[in-house]
């Protein structure tokens, strides 16, 4: 089950990798950019860490949080390229609104499908005999 969950969790660093490369194009855009504050788990040790030493639940959590932080960066991202286009914007071009709207609904779809996969492990966990 872990290796399906590391799985995932690669594959989303990809996407948020390939993600901040074609959203880099639209850095000039006001408002919208790449997915600047999310960078991969290892970046940055995280604030409890004690004298360099990870807690061992704080790469998970950083690069859960990492992701759902790029999710949500997407959207925003996305939805200010939309109104850029819907005011009529000239750098603002159909193709670069319709990619990121593609863009955000996928990495939404890989959130859903990670939560749902640690909601099923939960479940297989809770129900195991003592």
């Amino acid at each position: 089950m872990t290796d399906a969950i590391s799985s995932i969790l690669s594959q989303i660093r990809a996407h948020e990798l390939r993600t901040q490369g074609a959203l880099a194009g639209a850095a000039g855009m006001p408002g919208v950019g790449g997915l600047g504050g999310a960078g991969p788990a290892g970046d940055a040790a995280p604030s409890n860490a004690i004298g360099g030493v990870r807690p061992a639940g704080s790469d998970f959590q950083q690069t859960l949080n990492n992701a759902i932080d790029g999710v949500s960066k997407a959207q925003n991202d996305a939805g200010a390229l939309q109104q850029a286009f819907e005011l009529g914007d000239p750098r603002a071009d159909l193709a670069r609104v319709m990619v990121a709207m593609q863009q955000s609904q996928v990495a939404f779809k890989a959130a859903v499908e990670v939560r749902n996969r640690l909601v099923q492990a939960y479940q297989e966990v809770m129900n195991m005999p003592i």
